[in-house]
């Protein structure tokens, strides 16, 4: 079987993995961002195959594992890890990943869940992300500190009600998990909410990034993100 992730060098610190055989729909980023006393990873795609051994750290250097909000294309492989963070807003559902959270019973009934069958007998129906109880709690204004580079935390509902996104203010470096990124935006989940998504894409209008990287479609500078945010508002406001 081919490689269930595929990884991609993005500069010498930070590396993107995703599923390419999953459905586009729950097929995200992974971010692996190395720091001078701890990595860090941002999200954790689907769980489908093992994710911890393919993220390479020096023996002995921490590794913070966060997830950008509850959805199932980014926390199936949370429970791998030992530093598990994710919002306070949904951190009791971490420890059960209720299916109503997360939304893995959708993914049970996806035509072309998987293009390869990544076990022999492997069924979409029969998907389960383990529970995976939060070790750190991240709200608004919170700081992951990676020794050389500090990531504030900013809570930025509208596709979720808990998404956080990190970013580090001294050098503009983003990572936006779902809260925007530059590929469609869902705003029409159950728990979605486009009042508070055009509050947030008006807040992102003023972030001063350098690079934003989301947690689905390709990077992206300031002046892109702009567009986007733009273009949301525009059609919110739209009759």
């Amino acid at each position: 079987m081919p490689e269930w992730f595929s990884k991609s060098i993005v500069d010498d610190r930070t590396t993107m993995l995703t599923e390419p055989f999953v459905h586009d729909y729950v097929r995200a980023n992974i971010w692996h961002l190395r720091g001078r006393d701890a990595d860090l990873l941002v999200d954790t795609g689907m769980g489908i195959c093992p994710l911890a051994p393919q993220i390479e750290t020096p023996q002995g250097k921490p590794l913070l594992v966060v997830a950008t909000h509850i959805h199932l294309d980014h926390v199936g492989s949370l429970h791998e890890f030992a530093w598990r963070a994710g919002p306070k807003m949904s951190a009791a559902q971490f420890e059960s990943m209720d299916e109503a959270a997360t939304y893995a019973y959708m993914f049970h009934d996806l035509e072309g869940a998987v293009s390869i069958l990544p076990a022999p007998g492997w069924k979409a129906a029969d998907y389960k992300i383990p529970s995976a109880p939060l070790t750190r709690t991240l709200d608004e204004g919170d700081v992951v500190d990676l020794g050389d580079r500090q990531l504030r935390v900013l809570h930025l509902p509208g596709h979720s009600p808990d998404s956080i996104a990190l970013f580090d203010e001294a050098d503009g470096l983003f990572f936006s998990g779902d809260a925007i990124y530059d590929d469609t935006l869902i705003d029409t989940l159950p728990d979605s909410d486009r009042a508070a998504y055009a509050s947030t894409m008006q807040r992102l209008l003023d972030l001063p990034i350098r690079i934003g990287h989301g947690g689905h479609g390709p990077s992206f500078d300031g002046k892109r993100m702009r567009e986007i945010a733009a273009d949301y508002l525009r059609r919110h406001d739209d009759p």
